[in-house]
């Protein structure tokens, strides 16, 4: 993995510091408690401000599952990222997919690229990169339209409630002394302050988490095109360089036959020569053995008395 610049664990530590920031701020709320109460609960004359900040919370809630789940399946990736270039690594010869889901996109680029190579297609790097960005920015598009809106559902509730106050005052005008219109102006104004305070909070939080989402995001999304190029590449594109490069290394191989044919060549003759000594003294001795026998056949014949036609 050294020569691949991935931050490990993002997103599992990403997570981490969610849960890290839910624990802070709810110890905040049960400090404050009191606080939040008359801020949020106490002497509301309508249900106006829990609408608006229940809606709030909800849009702010549905937008932190979605990145959770997102954040989860990241964790996965990047664990497949470092098993594939661990298998690359350590066992060149072995299956590289090992242990790695085939519903990864580490897998899946894996499986393209092969694909392509087997139909002796050009691969084109850049578009498989931009095809990547493109699939994985969809996945952001709920956490990204929230982290949007989310700001402008406290202006909404701002404007909702300055409208009550509003009507209040009407009423205030209209009779000077109107206990209930002059309660629905305060209750306008405290209930502007709390859906302004809710969706700040949330959206301050969400924002940071997004943030921290679409790094997660970068990082694998970079990590998969530093093993394609790394490690793929080199495996199944062909270029001129490269194929001029095995040409190359071609010759010298066949360089190196060349030399050892002509090393055996010199062996050749060497026994070559060795052989003809060798029947030259065959020759010699067979020449003196013809002498030794017929000196053995005039002593059987002297020794037996026989004539030279028999």
């Amino acid at each position: 993995m050294e020569s691949i610049n991935l931050r490990r664990h993002y997103s599992r530590n990403t997570l981490f510091r969610m849960i890290l920031i839910a624990v802070v701020f709810a110890a905040l709320m049960v400090w404050k408690f009191d606080l939040v109460y008359t801020v949020y609960f106490k002497d509301q004359l309508t249900q106006i401000g829990l609408l608006i900040n229940g809606a709030i919370i909800l849009l702010f809630v549905i937008g932190l599952l979605r990145t959770i789940g997102i954040l989860l399946s990241y964790m996965q990736e990047e664990g497949a990222l470092e098993r594939f270039v661990r298998n690359v690594e350590r066992r060149p010869n072995s299956d590289p997919l090992k242990g790695v889901s085939t519903a990864t996109i580490i897998a899946r680029r894996y499986a393209t690229l092969r694909r392509l190579h087997e139909a002796r297609t050009p691969i084109n790097q850049n578009a498989l990169a931009s095809a990547l960005v493109a699939s994985q920015s969809t996945r952001n598009g709920l956490p990204r339209y929230i982290n949007n809106i989310l700001i402008l559902t406290g202006v909404f509730g701002t404007i909702v409630s300055l409208s009550m106050a509003l009507i209040g005052a009407s009423d205030v005008l209209e009779n000077a002394i109107s206990a209930t219109g002059m309660g629905l102006v305060i209750h306008g104004m405290s209930t502007a302050l709390s859906t302004t305070i809710t969706a700040i909070v949330c959206y301050v939080f969400f924002g940071y988490i997004y943030q921290r989402l679409t790094d997660a995001q970068t990082n694998l999304i970079s990590g998969v095109e530093q093993v394609t190029t790394t490690y793929l590449m080199p495996k199944f594109q062909v270029q001129t360089d490269n194929v001029l490069y095995e040409f190359t290394g071609l010759i010298r191989s066949l360089q190196g036959l060349v030399d050892q044919l002509q090393k055996s060549q010199l062996g050749f003759e060497a026994t070559q020569d060795q052989l003809a000594d060798t029947l030259s003294l065959y020759r010699d001795k067979v020449d003196g053995l013809d002498d030794r026998l017929e000196t053995i056949v005039d002593h059987l014949r002297a020794g037996f008395r026989l004539r030279d036609d028999e």
